[in-house]
């Protein structure tokens, strides 16, 4: 049995579970303050509530972080009683905000983004750039969903994410034998170049070894729809196939992919200082938190994030620390 894909392809059954048997997995309870707030502030525009990101894949506390939540609503006119931020969130998704909740004494905090149903299954299948997929291919927990069909939907989207990326990805790299890890940290290397992004290096094999038995069961169940790229080997290792017209054209795609990503990115930057409260010291705390570079937020920064936030982006770009 196969089930269709948003695409027109068909996904394997076995990796729509693989995702599911991820997407379920317990979290804390402590989660459960943030996903009530949400719920609260969207109301019955909410279909979903996903966690990824840094505090899911470190393992990481909630009072030691900003928790990454991806917030799926039915439509962006729902979504806000301004019509502004619907706008925003139509021509480039998703909007980005900031919440702190109390909870026994404790503050938590979480950054979440907000994209509608039928762009997060577009961006997941059908979006050239790696912002949706390359995030949903890694495991992810699903906190909420409205009901059983709105569940079933984010598997689908997660399964897709998954063959996205590894099409993607895999198309890039040169004709030899490699194992689940190498075949991970190579792809995400290809997603991290696309953004500004102020991670190290080494940061895509941590997420490729630290998540390595649902990536090889991912790999495993996506196979039948990647042996145009791959071929199966024992001990969870595959030959890449790519032959080097397809490869160019593949490095080629990551090019454009790469341009296009610091547009976006820059765009999605300047649009967060209308949607997320503190954007700066946000921005200033994650580089210095991954990187160990500290960046003075200064009172003119302050007032003009947009302008001399280029310049500061533009000074870490020539020093390496943002890629």
């Amino acid at each position: 049995m196969n089930s269709r894909s948003l695409s027109g392809a068909l996904v394997p059954d076995a990796l729509i579970r693989a995702v599911a048997a991820e997407s379920d997995q317990a979290v804390s309870p402590d989660y459960a303050p943030l996903v009530d707030a949400l719920k609260l502030h969207f109301g019955a525009a909410l279909d979903a509530v996903i966690l990824y990101g840094s505090c899911l894949h470190s393992g990481c506390s909630l009072d030691e972080g900003i928790v990454d939540l991806y917030a799926v609503v039915d439509d962006y006119r729902n979504a806000y009683p301004q019509r502004y931020l619907s706008l925003l969130n139509t021509w480039l998704p998703p909007n980005v905000f900031y919440i702190e909740v109390s909870d026994q004494g404790r503050t938590l905090r979480a950054k979440y983004a907000v994209i509608s149903m039928h762009d997060f299954e577009q961006g997941a299948s059908v979006w050239f750039h790696s912002y949706v997929w390359a995030r949903f291919a890694q495991p992810s927990r699903l906190l909420y969903a409205r009901d059983d069909t709105t569940r079933r939907r984010i598997y689908s989207v997660c399964a897709h994410s998954v063959i996205t990326f590894l099409k993607t990805g895999i198309a890039a790299l040169e004709s030899d034998i490699f194992d689940v890890e190498e075949i991970w940290s190579r792809c995400l290397v290809l997603t991290y170049a696309a953004e500004l992004r102020a991670e190290k290096a080494s940061r895509a094999r941590h997420l490729a070894r630290a998540n390595l038995s649902a990536l090889v069961c991912f790999t495993d169940t996506a196979y039948p729809l990647l042996t145009s790229l791959l071929e199966k080997h024992q001990d969870d290792r595959y030959r890449c196939v790519t032959d080097s017209m397809r490869r160019r054209q593949a490095l080629r795609r990551w090019r454009w992919r790469r341009w296009q990503g610091r547009i976006l990115s820059i765009l999605r930057l300047a649009k967060a200082t209308l949607t997320f409260a503190n954007s700066v010291d946000y921005a200033a705390w994650k580089i210095e938190r991954h990187t160990g570079v500290c960046v003075e937020v200064t009172p003119l920064l302050r007032r003009h994030p947009i302008l001399w936030g280029l310049k500061v982006a533009g000074r870490l770009l020539r020093r390496g620390v943002l890629r």
